[in-house]
């Protein structure tokens, strides 16, 4: 039987990329439904291709239009994000969360009650509410699988251990494309050339957060709930060729890596036959990459954010949440050409101390509501402040 599947985000890169395997392995899985923000071109060309009946526009104008160019089509196009349950009567066996930012937080909600298996590619949602994705997830007895690669080899290579028996996980950068430049050479460093990842082809905003190394300490923090493991058990290395994903040291002595090429594909198929066998359609293992790995310690002048990781709190509070509205807000500005590549740096170090947000690092959200509450006014806090403007 043909596994039911639905994907949140469908025309970003994650979403095109779970889309095109089930288009290739249209034997084992069924999709039945697609949503996407305003991306009507390309989900229309998914839902005809596989036949989709059900397909989700969350902006309204988009949709208005699209529900009036189809009025005769057998495709049934729908809006609210909120009434996932109307239309998935019921439970699929897979859902790809993949809406990108803090909007696919409730949709990833929602999903598990939906949901025999989740998987989330969503960061923003998983720092800022994994408590209570985690809740939801017990509640409805719905298996959980973290799609980025590091936190899928994470996932994978601790599986069936007990976390006594880790002794630190170590999670890989590539550095970006500012790893051989000097320091000095990177105060007025245009957006262009840090849009430029060197291994991954990925979205602006991860793009330069990959270049400061942010991207890495929103993934320790990710690791640090998905796992439940002390914030001190994981460490970031510097890893150019992206082809190892995570080291797992064991107490024991053992040392277990996870590599793979840099495609998400592979992490996603393997999410989808979840213990089943399949052929991945890859080259011969390349071992000339094996005998270059190349490891080193990330150089904390080039990459200051890495700071940040020391004031991670143990309990949960608002701290990830402001950090990530104060993050969205300085890449914005960066891209934008408001201010400069050092700014963007010093900026975020600079205001996650600032005694306006440190006040809140002695609560945290109970609901989403509450985050959603803190990001707005966090934002009005930042629009009313001056920067370092170019």
């Amino acid at each position: 039987m043909k596994k039911k599947i639905v994907i949140l985000g469908s025309t970003g890169s994650i979403g095109k990329t779970t889309f095109n395997i089930i288009k290739n392995n249209r034997k084992d899985f069924e999709i039945v439904l697609l949503t996407t923000n305003k991306n009507t071109t390309t989900i229309l060309k998914q839902a005809k291709l596989l036949k989709i009946k059900n397909i989700l526009i969350a902006d309204k104008s988009k949709y208005i239009n699209l529900k009036r160019r189809l009025k005769n089509s057998k495709i049934k196009i729908h809006n609210n994000l909120d009434r996932l349950g109307d239309i998935l009567r019921k439970r699929v066996d897979y859902t790809m969360c993949a809406i990108s930012g803090l909007s696919g937080l409730k949709p990833t909600i929602d999903s598990i009650k939906l949901s025999k298996t989740i998987a989330i590619a969503n960061k923003e949602s998983i720092i800022c509410g994994w408590h209570i994705i985690e809740n939801a997830l017990r509640k409805r007895k719905t298996n959980f699988i973290p799609i980025d690669s590091e936190h899928f080899s994470i996932w994978s290579l601790i599986k069936n251990q007990n976390k006594e028996d880790i002794k630190k996980i170590y999670l890989t950068a590539s550095g970006g494309p500012f790893l051989n430049k000097k320091n000095s050479q990177l105060s007025n460093i245009d957006p262009k050339h840090a849009l430029k990842h060197p291994n991954w082809k990925m979205g602006k905003k991860i793009s330069i957060d990959s270049a400061t190394l942010m991207n890495k300490v929103f993934e320790v923090i990710e690791a640090k709930k998905i796992f439940n493991l002390d914030i001190n058990k994981f460490k970031i290395i510097i890893h150019p060729k992206s082809y190892v994903h995570a080291i797992v040291h064991f107490n024991n002595g053992l040392v277990k890596f996870l590599a793979h090429d840099t495609n998400m594909s592979i992490p996603i198929m393997n999410s989808l036959y979840a213990n089943k066998s399949f052929n991945y359609n890859d080259k011969s293992l390349n071992i000339s990459m094996l005998n270059n790995l190349n490891f080193s310690k990330p150089n904390k002048k080039k990459f200051p954010v890495i700071k940040l990781l020391n004031m991670i709190p143990k309990k949960i509070t608002y701290f990830e949440t402001i950090i990530i509205t104060i993050n969205d807000y300085l890449v914005d500005k960066y891209l934008n050409g408001k201010i400069n590549y050092n700014t963007l740096n010093f900026s975020l170090i600079k205001l996650i101390k600032n005694s306006y947000f440190t006040r809140y690092y002695k609560f945290g959200p109970k609901n989403i509501t509450d985050i959603k509450i803190m990001v707005k006014r966090v934002t009005t806090y930042l629009n009313k402040i001056k920067l370092n403007e170019k």
